[in-house]
């Protein structure tokens, strides 16, 4: 074959392939329908916020050392931190239980005084031995022993674990071929009383946001003066997942601040004032 045959054949073949192989063709609409698609493994998996809902603080769980407890146990007195995650985790659960801790460690505020942490294993397979053993080990991490008495990991049957999950609007689901939980990372700041008052979301937590968080849900029980001063100025920014300082608050608390400085100072001059007309 000449060189000029050659050459017309090889494009010949070359033009084909560019204009009828399906590897080189695209198809914008089956790219946007690959891309929209959620993978199986996160279907019917995340959290949906149920912020104002009331729990059942009836609902009967097994603690660490093996005694059945009810949820109202951990309420009454206090805010309560409450992450469902499950102890056998090999990633999520251990990162989102890290970065809490981590969070809690800049806070002035001990577990046990001002709050409570109260961690439920999603798998009511897990034994509360393992709840004992997973619980020490962030008490150790914690750094402050004497905090033992707010720390709490809760073991439970399937259909008690699910009516929680439900409440807090927390979903997951086991996935067979890896062995392993699909599910989010949050964690749930609830009122003494068994409101849910904020969402944690992630496994890094900002410090003053959690302060803030539980302030908000201590309902002014815990923190002084200058802590509620300044959760008055901030407000809970859903799309940023953090307070911020709230514009119309810090005006309406200048406003006072202006008064009181112009009471202190015009006061004892009215006083003496008044005395020098007597």
């Amino acid at each position: 074959m000449s060189f000029k045959k050659t050459f017309f054949f090889i494009i010949s073949v070359i033009s084909f392939v560019l204009l009828n192989s399906s590897l080189w063709a695209y198809d914008p609409n089956e790219a946007g329908v690959l891309a929209d698609k959620t993978p199986v493994e996160l279907e019917g998996v995340g959290v949906t916020e149920h912020l104002g809902s009331k729990l059942d603080l009836d609902i009967d769980f097994v603690d660490q050392n093996g005694v059945p407890v009810k949820l109202a146990q951990y309420f009454g007195s206090k805010p309560v931190i409450f992450s469902i995650v499950y102890y056998d985790c090999p990633s999520l659960c251990n990162l989102h239980l890290n970065g809490l801790t981590d969070a809690l460690k800049q806070l002035k505020w001990t577990a046990g005084n001002q709050f409570d942490v109260v961690a439920l294993s999603m798998n009511p397979r897990e034994t509360p031995e393992l709840a004992a053993a997973k619980m020490q080990s962030y008490i150790d991490s914690y750094g402050r022993p004497e905090s033992a008495k707010g720390w709490h990991f809760l073991t439970g049957s399937e259909e008690n674990i699910k009516k929680i999950a439900d409440q807090v609007g927390f979903s997951f689901k086991w996935i067979e071929g890896s062995q392993e939980y699909s599910h989010a990372s949050a964690a749930q700041v609830i009122t003494a009383s068994g409101t849910v008052s904020r969402y944690l979301h992630g496994i890094q937590f900002d410090p003053q946001t959690v302060r803030l968080a539980l302030l908000e849900a201590s309902e002014g029980k815990i923190g002084n003066i200058v802590d509620q001063f300044v959760l008055y100025c901030f407000q809970f920014d859903p799309t940023k997942k953090k307070y911020t300082l709230y514009a119309y608050r810090i005006m309406q608390a200048g406003g006072v601040l202006i008064v009181l400085v112009l009471a202190i100072l015009l006061i004892p001059y009215w006083i003496r004032e008044r005395k020098q007309i007597a």
